[in-house]
C-alpha cells in the first residue's frame, strides 16, 4: 500500500499543513485528472492534469499570477500574457510534451462552449516528457480528456502518483508523477493558505534527498533498477503554487522564484535538458474582467512575506516527495519499467538518520 509522506511518519518543515495538505485547501481551487493506461492499439501511460482557481470562474475573475524558470528545456503556454497583463486568466492543464497544443486548443473549446469567454483567451499548458513509458507518438490525449479532467475537477483530498499528466512520468530515477502538499501561514494580517502541485519527471539518483537525508545514494541499482530518461539529466518538472492572500504580481513573481529552494532541498539541480518553470497565482484580490471600475486592490506588506516563501519551499519540497511517495510501479512502452521507491528502505534509513 503507497502512502504519503506523513503517513509514513516523515515530516518536512515546520509550518502546518491545510486539512488535505494539499492545493485543494487553497479555497476555490479544485483539481481533475484524466488518466490513459492501455497496451492496444499502442501504449498509453500518460494524461492530462487541470486547476482550476476560483472554482472555474478563473475566465472572468482573474488572478494576480507569474511564473519563473529554473531552466527552460520544456514549456509553460500563456507566459508572456501572464508577464505582460500580471494576470492569470485561465485554468492551469499539465500533460505530455507532444500534445500541449491539443490540451491548448481543448481548454479554448471548452471556454467557448460553456460561455466563458467570447472574445479569446490564452490557456496555459505546461508539459513534461513521458516517452520513456509512454508511446509519445499515439497522440494519446484528446480533446475528450481534457473536458474529463475539468468536469472531474474538485475540492479536498487530491489523487497523487501515476494519475492525470504525471501517469508516465519518473522522478529521481524512480517512479514519479503528481504530486501536492500545502502550508498554513499566518501573518499580522491574517491567515492564509499557500498550495502547491507538481508533475515531477526530473532528476538523478544520487542527488535525491528526504529532509536532508541523501537516501537515494543508499538505494543501489542492483536493489532497484534505474528508470532514467533519455539522454541523462533530462525531463522536467512544473510547479503550480496557489494562494489565498491578497497578493499582487510581483509578489507572486516571489513566491514563483522560491519554488526553486524547494526544489533543491530534494536534490533538484535545473541540470541542462530539463524544463523547470514554475508558476505562482493569488486568489486574494477580485480582478472582474467585465468590469469598467477601477479594482479595489489590496496588497500585503512585503515584509510579512517570510513566512509565505517557507510556505512555497516546504509545500513544494513536500510535494515532489508525495508524487515519489505515491506513485507505483510501471511498466509501459517498448517493455520498460520504472520501480517505486521502496518505501520500507525509505523509512528504514530515515530512522537511521533521525
Amino acid at each position: 500500500m503507497r502512502k504519503r509522506l506523513r503517513d509514513l511518519g516523515i515530516t518536512v518543515g515546520r509550518l502546518p499543513p491545510g486539512k488535505y495538505n494539499a492545493i485543494t485547501d487553497v479555497p476555490g481551487v479544485l483539481v481533475g485528472h484524466s488518466t490513459l493506461i492501455c497496451d492496444e492499439p499502442r501504449v498509453a501511460r500518460t494524461g492530462v492534469t487541470v486547476i482550476l482557481p476560483r472554482e472555474g470562474a478563473i475566465w472572468r475573475n482573474h488572478a494576480f499570477a507569474a511564473t519563473h524558470t529554473l531552466n527552460g528545456s520544456g514549456e509553460m503556454t500563456g507566459v508572456h500574457w501572464i508577464a505582460e497583463s500580471g494576470m492569470l486568466t485561465s485554468p492551469i492543464a499539465l500533460t505530455n510534451t507532444a500534445q500541449v497544443g491539443t490540451v491548448h486548443e481543448a481548454l479554448n473549446n471548452y471556454a467557448y462552449e460553456y460561455g466563458w469567454t467570447e472574445v479569446w483567451d490564452l490557456p496555459v499548458v505546461a508539459e513534461t516528457w513521458d516517452g520513456w513509458l509512454n508511446d509519445m507518438a499515439a497522440f494519446h490525449v484528446t480533446k475528450d480528456h481534457v473536458y474529463q479532467a475539468i468536469e472531474s475537477a474538485r475540492s479536498g483530498p487530491v489523487a497523487e502518483g501515476n494519475v492525470g499528466g504525471g501517469t508516465g512520468m519518473i522522478c529521481h530515477e524512480f517512479k514519479g508523477g503528481i504530486g501536492t502538499a500545502s502550508r498554513m501561514v499566518s501573518c499580522p494580517s491574517g491567515t492564509y493558505t499557500v498550495g502547491a502541485l507538481v508533475q515531477a519527471n526530473y532528476g538523478e539518483r544520487e542527488d535525491l534527498r528526504v529532509d536532508g537525508v541523501p537516501v537515494g545514494r543508499e538505494i543501489t541499482i542492483e536493489s532497484v533498477p534505474s528508470a532514467r530518461a533519455e539522454p541523462p539529466g533530462g525531463s522536467s518538472i512544473i510547479v503550480i503554487i496557489a494562494t489565498d492572500a491578497p497578493l499582487v504580481h510581483s509578489q507572486c513573481k516571489r513566491l514563483a522564484q522560491r519554488a526553486t529552494i524547494g526544489l533543491a532541498r530534494v536534490g533538484g539541480m535545473g541540470y541542462n535538458g530539463s524544463g523547470d518553470i514554475f508558476l505562482a497565482f493569488a486568489t486574494g484580490n477580485q480582478l472582474a474582467s467585465e468590469t469598467q471600475k477601477p479594482y479595489e486592490l489590496q496588497m500585503l506588506p512585503n515584509d510579512q512575506l517570510n513566512d509565505f516563501f517557507l510556505g512555497v519551499v516546504e509545500a513544494v519540497e513536500e510535494a515532489i516527495l508525495n508524487a515519489l511517495t505515491t506513485a507505483e510501479t510501471m511498466t509501459g512502452f517498448r517493455g520498460r519499467t520504472a520501480y517505486e521507491l521502496p518505501l520500507d528502505e525509505l523509512e528504514r534509513l530515515m530512522g537511521r538518520a533521525h
